[in-house]
């Protein structure tokens, strides 16, 4: 008999079906129990009548355990009233694994006893929605540049320099040498953008930031494409484009997992380019106006940025930032050597920035002064610095942070449960 999977049962109606997966739930009521089937791919209720399969089964079924697996034979019934629309009527159950105080069950439990059991909170509907959210947003970004005629080109976990600062590094020992795991792709991205013109890399970031806040991970996963012969401008609009792309995915797909998580849809729904812009200047008059304690050339955390980003109802973008609080490789203005040709894009509703860009320096003397400037080893940027003495143009490029992206399509609290296995200052298990 075919197997069937949860999502395309209803191609299976008046049919009898195999299933194969675990209990969500069981109830009964005398003579026949509710059985709340999942697979991975969806939820179905099954009705497991003593009548439909025997004295026999029905008393194997009273057994059943939340998490137990399960194969089910039945036949596919249309009932408005169940989950989905569809019922599986059994007339076969047999047991492959009986589920034994099973942890995490219906009630309420505290946020560290559940990531002490991430992996069997991945099986719960709400874990379950916003991983499946978060699968499709990869889908949309890898779609949107491929698309878009760059190429995925990989770089390195291993690095030999830092590139986001070094107070933030993880260090690691290297066959004698002193390596650390990546902040960013980026500089690797910029040699890519010279070899294929318009390149992106998709992976994992590591940041040793000391931050318990609701919106950092040490490991993360972000996107970073690179162009060549682009300016700022450009560099926005891409950015913007594959936002409201990524949203526009999102609507398409997964709605019913926006369902499951009491997602506001109308609020992604209203979102399009362009989006508004304001400079970093702008924001420090705003926020002074507002009663923050803040001067021009401090840098925003959450309070200030959450704080500009609730006036608008779309992403904002942040723009010319001063220079002594960007990366080094950073392209000043040419009308104002104090800020640079940066961009942040804030999320609304308090996410924070998801989008972080620039126009990238090309002169070379100016590169090996703020490596200097910022107590840089200049041995360890000499291939970077190779890309300024053969063939140096233009270009630009961001990074976008997945799971805050993740956080913000989803409506979540905490970051935390936007990866399968957060990573935070507090916690490296499971």
């Amino acid at each position: 008999m075919e197997k069937v999977f949860v999502h395309d049962i209803k191609q299976h109606v008046d049919k009898e079906i195999t299933l194969k997966g675990w209990v969500y739930s069981f109830r009964r009521s005398g003579k026949i129990g509710f059985l709340t089937f999942r697979d991975g791919f969806g939820l179905l209720q099954c009705i497991v009548a003593k009548n439909d399969i025997g004295d026999e089964k029905f008393e194997l079924a009273k057994k059943l355990t939340q998490e137990s697996s399960i194969i089910i034979t039945g036949k596919v019934v249309e009932n408005e009233r169940a989950l989905g629309g569809y019922e599986v009527v059994a007339n076969d159950i047999e047991i492959v694994h009986l589920s034994k105080d099973y942890p995490i069950t219906p009630k309420e439990h505290g946020t560290d006893f559940l990531m002490n059991n991430r992996h069997l909170w991945l099986r719960s509907k709400r874990q379950h929605a916003i991983l499946k959210v978060r699968h499709q947003i990869i889908k949309a970004i890898r779609d949107f540049f491929d698309s878009n005629n760059f190429t995925l080109v990989d770089s390195p976990i291993f690095t030999p320099n830092a590139a986001e600062g070094t107070s933030t590094l993880f260090g690691t020992d290297y066959f004698g040498k002193t390596a650390y795991l990546a902040q960013t792709g980026q500089l690797y991205g910029e040699a890519s953008a010279m070899a294929f013109g318009r390149h992106y890399n998709f992976g994992p970031c590591f940041r040793a930031e000391k931050s318990k806040t609701r919106r950092h991970l040490t490991e993360f996963w972000m996107v970073e494409p690179e162009i060549a012969y682009c300016e700022i401008e450009e560099d926005i609009r891409w950015a913007e484009n594959l936002l409201v792309y990524v949203v526009n995915h999102v609507l398409k797909n997964c709605m019913n997992h926006l369902l499951v998580l009491e997602r506001d849809v109308d609020k992604l729904k209203r979102i399009q380019a362009p989006f508004p812009r304001l400079s970093y200047t702008e924001c420090i008059e705003i926020l002074q106006k507002d009663d923050f304690k803040i001067e021009w050339g401090d840098d925003f955390g959450s309070p200030e940025e959450t704080h500009i980003a609730e006036k608008y109802d779309s992403p904002v973008i942040i723009h010319r930032f001063p220079s002594k609080i960007k990366a080094f490789y950073m392209k000043r203005d040419p009308e104002n050597e104090e800020v640079v040709l940066g961009m942040d894009i804030l999320a609304p509703e308090g996410y924070g920035e998801i989008v972080g860009g620039s126009e990238r320096e090309t002169n070379i003397d100016i590169l090996l002064d703020r490596i200097s400037q910022e107590g840089l080893n200049k041995e360890d940027y000499e291939w970077f610095l190779d890309l300024r003495r053969f063939g140096s143009v233009p270009h630009s490029g961001f990074g976008m942070g997945l799971e805050r992206v993740v956080a913000w399509m989803c409506g979540l609290t905490h970051i935390r449960e936007t990866t399968p296995f957060a990573r935070t200052m507090g916690r490296l298990h499971p």
